[in-house]
């Protein structure tokens, strides 16, 4: 039977679940790093993102629904989550959309469903599941740590090639621009939320699994995306 981890130890093992699976390592990010991908490319993924981003407030509807009142702190940082994704002096997907134009695309094809990979929907079903049947640490752990809590990484490593490289402006990128900040904040606050309310050996194992879960759905995700839109190409550029 598993005891309970120190916090020091499950911040540790927590970091360890996503390593390895790491989508700033995915070849879709590493392709778009090193300057490989074309504007097309980037709208094929801007099309797909909204789908996977679009609902977030929607998952994060569902975990505090499932919050008990007397975890005010809790309730508190999902709600505000919420609001920066929605209200907040601008709607994060209007900013996605707008870099989607910038790559050619239209809002009309972003908002799309049906263009959606089956990936993008997986991940996409994924969330929802998990915000609507798990414990409110365990939906914490996978959707803040387990995925928004990469972002930072994957996007200081793609937004200067977008701005030296394809010589988008610094408006069209302001997307990535704003969840390199944001999304450090809530990273980091989401792992305290686990940290402080997964207080058995079961919950801290459970959300040890899904943030594992969480980093391979994401991985899987970009993989689509990758062999979907970039794999034939970059292999046509190399032949």
């Amino acid at each position: 039977m598993a005891e309970l981890l120190s916090r020091e130890e499950f911040r540790k093992a927590m970091e360890e679940a996503i390593k390895g699976r790491h989508s700033k390592a995915s070849p879709f990010s590493e392709a778009w790093a090193a300057g490989k991908l074309k504007r097309e490319h980037f709208a094929r993924w801007a099309e797909n993102h909204y789908h996977y981003v679009g609902p977030f407030a929607d998952y994060l509807a569902y975990i505090y629904a499932n919050i008990p009142d007397k975890f005010t702190d809790a309730k508190d940082f999902i709600l505000q989550n919420m609001y920066e994704e929605e209200i907040a002096d601008v709607r994060h997907t209007d900013l996605l959309i707008r870099f989607a134009e910038a790559c050619g695309t239209t809002a009309a094809r972003v908002t799309d469903e049906r263009l959606m990979l089956p990936t993008t929907r997986g991940l996409q079903s994924w969330c929802y599941a998990v915000a609507i049947r798990e414990h409110f640490v365990v939906a914490t752990a996978a959707l803040i740590v387990g995925l928004e809590s990469q972002v930072p990484e994957i996007y200081r490593k793609q937004l200067p090639p977008l701005l030296e490289k394809y010589h988008f402006t610094k408006e069209e990128v302001e997307f990535f621009d704003l969840h390199i900040v944001s999304d450090e904040i809530h990273g980091e606050r989401g792992y305290q939320i686990v940290l402080d309310y997964a207080n058995t050996p079961e919950l801290q194992q459970r959300c040890l699994e899904v943030i594992r879960d969480g980093a391979e759905m994401r991985w899987m995700y970009m993989d689509g995306l990758y062999r979907a839109y970039v794999e034939k190409d970059l292999a046509a550029v190399s032949a």
